[in-house]
């Protein structure tokens, strides 16, 4: 009876490996640890916002505009609780995204306006934090295509055949990916216009003040 039983078993087993069952089940642990580094390195830029802001103030109080801008999408980022949960859910994924976009774009507003103060560009706090904040931009870069990578593995087992069969049974389905914020913009084809006159030719090397040239040298 045993001996029946441990058969069964061992068949049930082989007929989930077969169907995609243990595919699913590393495949959803690859994605959770993938977007547990993509939390992390997002934490990593929201943890150096304060002081960033606090040295650029210490130098352009007055850019108010740019200052809140930054303070204000990193209070948006931090109000979305970022739970593995959030990876199936595909409008708190998207509100996820959003949020970190809008936070990027603050950053990069709030660095233009640095460019315009050499005192601040020139002190070592200011280039530390500047140093951090792109090491880490590349760091979230590269945990957003590993988990671009496992989600993309994951959806292709939930949706081809006969995986799709046990995904359906036991309600797996695709997960929310990253995508291009500017999506639209990029697929827009640049426009070149040919039609502007084009600039005035230079003077001649030989020519003198008021207009005059000098006339050619007699042999």
């Amino acid at each position: 009876m045993r001996m029946r039983i441990l058969a069964i078993l061992v068949l049930l087993a082989g007929l989930l490996s077969g169907c995609g069952y243990n595919t699913f089940q590393s495949g959803d642990e690859a994605i959770k640890s993938a977007w547990s580094e993509v939390l992390n390195q997002y934490q990593r830029r929201a943890d150096l916002v304060p002081n960033l802001v606090s040295t650029v103030q210490g130098y352009a109080s007055h850019e108010k505009d740019v200052l809140t801008q930054v303070t204000q999408a990193r209070a948006q980022v931090g109000a979305i609780q970022a739970t593995p949960e959030l990876v199936n859910n595909p409008e708190a994924f998207a509100k996820f995204q959003q949020a970190q976009a809008g936070l990027s774009g603050a950053l990069s507003r709030l660095l233009v306006v640095a460019e315009n103060y050499p005192q601040l560009k020139a002190d070592a706090a200011f280039r530390d934090l500047q140093a951090q904040l792109e090491g880490t931009e590349n760091r979230i870069t590269v945990a957003r295509n590993r988990y671009i990578k496992a989600v993309e593995g994951y959806n292709v087992s939930v949706r081809t055949f006969p995986n799709n069969l046990t995904a359906m049974i036991f309600g797996y389905t695709v997960k929310p990916n990253f995508s291009v914020d500017n999506e639209k913009a990029i697929s827009t084809a640049p426009k070149v216009d040919f039609t502007r006159p084009a600039p005035a030719a230079p003077a001649p090397a030989n020519s003198q003040a008021g207009g005059k040239t000098s006339p050619a040298p007699s042999y």
